[in-house]
């Protein structure tokens, strides 16, 4: 059985507060604070007004790839439950995790065993362990099974290219499972029918 859904990616109030609202809504919710590549991104500003809002049960996670200083504290006072960390050495991400007071979900991209087995470095820091393909915002996949490895003590999670129909086969996975990409429409914003499906399929 799937550990819980998380949805990456939002961007507009519309798409959150259907999240929220949901019957089933998703363990997590993923915001991109300071990847100003991705589609996805969220600026400063609008990230204050969008997370004004009761988010009950739902964890909020701020996905930083490589955050300054600066980045860091100029969410400090957000309300994020976890930061999801790339490109962060696990001497910093301590640092970072006790200095915030903050849940961290570490983040490696995989293309092999050696990517896969830096999970150890970050055993004893990490909160949750996020498997992703290499793509970053291009969303690309990996063999989930490189993660055979990974001893079953540790939350887990997994992303890149998982698509709603995936998701039957990773009910005997204990797994967090990240989608965002496959949520999208044909001009890459959240549909909301993608995610109804989803969160109704998460639950059966």
């Amino acid at each position: 059985m799937i550990k819980g859904i998380k949805i990456c990616g939002v961007s507009d109030p519309v798409t959150l507060n259907f999240i929220l609202s949901h019957k089933y809504p998703p363990k997590f919710i993923g915001f991109i604070s300071n990847y100003k590549k991705s589609k996805r991104h969220v600026d400063h500003d609008k990230l204050i007004k969008l997370l004004n809002i009761e988010k009950n049960e739902t964890s909020f996670v701020s996905v930083l790839v490589s955050p300054s200083d600066s980045d860091l504290e100029r969410i400090k006072n957000l309300k994020f439950d976890f930061y999801q960390l790339y490109d962060v050495n696990p001497e910093k991400t301590k640092i970072i995790k006790e200095k915030y007071n903050i849940k961290i979900i570490t983040a490696f991209t995989i293309n092999n065993q050696s990517d896969v087995e830096k999970y150890k470095k970050y055993v004893g820091i990490a909160d949750i362990f996020l498997f992703d393909g290499k793509g970053y915002e291009k969303s690309i996949g990996f063999d989930h099974n490189l993660l055979n490895s990974v001893p079953n003590y540790l939350d887990k999670m997994i992303a890149g290219n998982i698509k709603i129909e995936d998701i039957p086969k990773f009910k005997n996975k204990d797994f967090f499972i990240d989608l965002s990409g496959a949520l999208e429409n044909e001009a890459g914003k959240k549909d909301l029918e993608k995610i109804n499906e989803l969160l109704n399929l998460s639950k059966l």
